[in-house]
């Protein structure tokens, strides 16, 4: 009888199974210590926000002084900010905070002349409008629609999107930051095409203001457009006489008075409370109520928001806003307090408000000269005289349920003071600094080195068991016939 001898394939088979099952266990003990592989994150649009730039503030010195003897104005809801800088408002883009990518467009533009000939026209005659930057690999660009008289030739010239000025954002980086993104004082230089756009007043290279943005971020896609109302004319029931609940005058007071205010005479600022919002180049009073007449083209609404002015050797508040519309012209007034004292319904502009008629739910009137009155040169002390022109009124009074009231420029959130889940944005606190993504980097492949000598072991230790199983179940007498 022979002995019996163990199967060579089985027992090995079985030291196998033993080695794979214990690296198997090892190594999920060691996995869950590395980190995982960090999700992409998702693609954002950009939403809302203000540029800040003086475009070159030697240039405006140059248009308004003794040798152009010229002006400059707004446009497109437009304004002012500071010293010499111009807001452009309503960002809209997209930004990827993998790869730092950004584009945000404006609204809104700045129109210079000077140098006035016999005819009426001008000689300098320059247009900019509708800013975008765009950042992509370290590097930006601010592009802008351009409208210029080309110097000596007279030749006018319109182009859109070009590229005016380089962006200089060495040490910047724009990944991963929170809302709002914020660029602050940024190096701007013009280039070639932009020396051509702008009339050849400067040449390629020329530095231009600083440029500071902010642009509020959020995920998701761009929201679509707003649903224009139904057409229903003075047919589908649009109110012709009767109450109103919704209805907002936008007026700026004067913007002279608002670079008084935060100027280097007055070292002030304004707050607003109880609703009103802040447009840039104008202030909304909202949530007007009131009554309507179209036949005999009358108006009465109420409107809430504050605004409150103050400075040295200034204190100013604005409340309780009203309109009137009688025979064609409208009034504005407002509770005025000064010195702590409030003269109540003081009437402070006049404008003109003719046709006043309904057209897809509102009744609408949009930048109506106003002059101060009597009132309202006493009210701002004396600074200007009756009949100063003031900044233009604008009224919209839902006469529909369907109807939206016009949007306000949205200047965004105030880089300042907002967060993002306790942090800025990322060029003022950095998610992260170049240090600690190398560190973090030596680390992580400091695990993966620490993984791989784990593994090593582990093959070793397969292969002495698979080795010792050998030694156990090979015979050592050769087999027999």
């Amino acid at each position: 009888m022979l002995p019996f001898r163990p199967a060579r394939g089985r027992t090995r088979g079985r030291a196998r199974v033993l080695a794979a099952a214990f690296l198997a266990a090892l190594l999920g003990t060691l996995l869950p210590a590395l980190p995982a592989a960090p999700a992409q994150a998702a693609a954002r649009t950009v939403a809302g926000g203000r540029l800040d730039w003086g475009i070159k503030s030697s240039f405006q010195s140059y248009v308004t002084g003794p040798i152009a003897h010229g002006s400059w104005s707004l446009n497109g809801g437009a304004a002012t900010v500071g010293d010499s800088r111009f807001r452009f408002h309503s960002a809209t883009g997209s930004y990827d905070p993998d790869s730092g990518a950004l584009t945000a467009g404006f609204s809104g533009g700045v129109h210079f002349t000077g140098h006035r000939r016999p005819d009426g026209s001008y000689e300098l005659d320059l247009t900019i409008s509708r800013p975008r930057v765009a950042v992509a690999d370290g590097r930006g660009t601010l592009f802008a629609d351009m409208t210029s008289k080309e110097k000596g030739t007279g030749r006018v010239t319109t182009a859109a999107r070009v590229p005016l000025a380089t962006l200089g954002l060495d040490g910047v980086d724009t990944r991963g930051g929170g809302t709002p993104i914020a660029l602050t004082n940024v190096p701007a230089k013009l280039t070639a095409q932009g020396a051509r756009a702008f009339a050849g007043y400067y040449t390629a290279g020329t530095r231009l203001d600083p440029v500071s943005l902010s642009a509020d971020v959020r995920a998701g896609a761009a929201p679509g457009p707003t649903p224009a109302p139904s057409r229903d004319g003075t047919e589908g029931g649009d109110a012709r006489q009767g109450a109103f609940t919704d209805a907002a005058v936008d007026w700026g007071v004067r913007r002279t008075f608002r670079e008084y205010v935060t100027g280097d005479i007055a070292h002030g600022r304004w707050q607003l409370s109880d609703g009103a919002q802040d447009g840039g180049a104008l202030f909304r009073f909202p949530r007007g109520k009131g009554t309507y007449d179209a036949e005999r083209g009358t108006l009465n609404a109420d409107f809430t928001g504050r605004i409150r002015f103050t400075g040295q050797n200034l204190d100013l508040t604005l409340a309780a806003v009203s309109v009137t519309v009688r025979d064609g012209r409208g009034t504005l007034a407002a509770d005025v307090t000064t010195g702590g004292t409030t003269a109540r319904g003081t009437p402070l502009a006049t404008f003109e408000a003719k046709r006043l008629t309904p057209e897809n739910g509102l009744v609408k009137l949009t930048e109506a000269p106003a002059r101060l009155t009597a009132d309202g040169a006493e009210a701002f002390g004396g600074l200007y005289r009756a009949g100063t022109d003031m900044d233009p009124v604008s009224l919209a009074v839902a006469v529909d349920k369907k109807a939206a009231l016009p949007a306000l420029p949205d200047l965004g959130t105030d880089p300042k003071s907002a967060t993002a889940d306790g942090e800025q944005a990322r060029q003022d606190a950095p998610e992260q600094t170049a240090p600690e993504r190398a560190a973090s980097a030596s680390s992580g492949s400091g695990r993966t080195v620490i993984l791989l000598v784990a593994a090593g072991a582990l093959v070793a230790v397969a292969a002495f068991l698979v080795l010792r199983a050998r030694r156990r179940t090979t015979p050592t007498a050769p087999p027999q016939d």
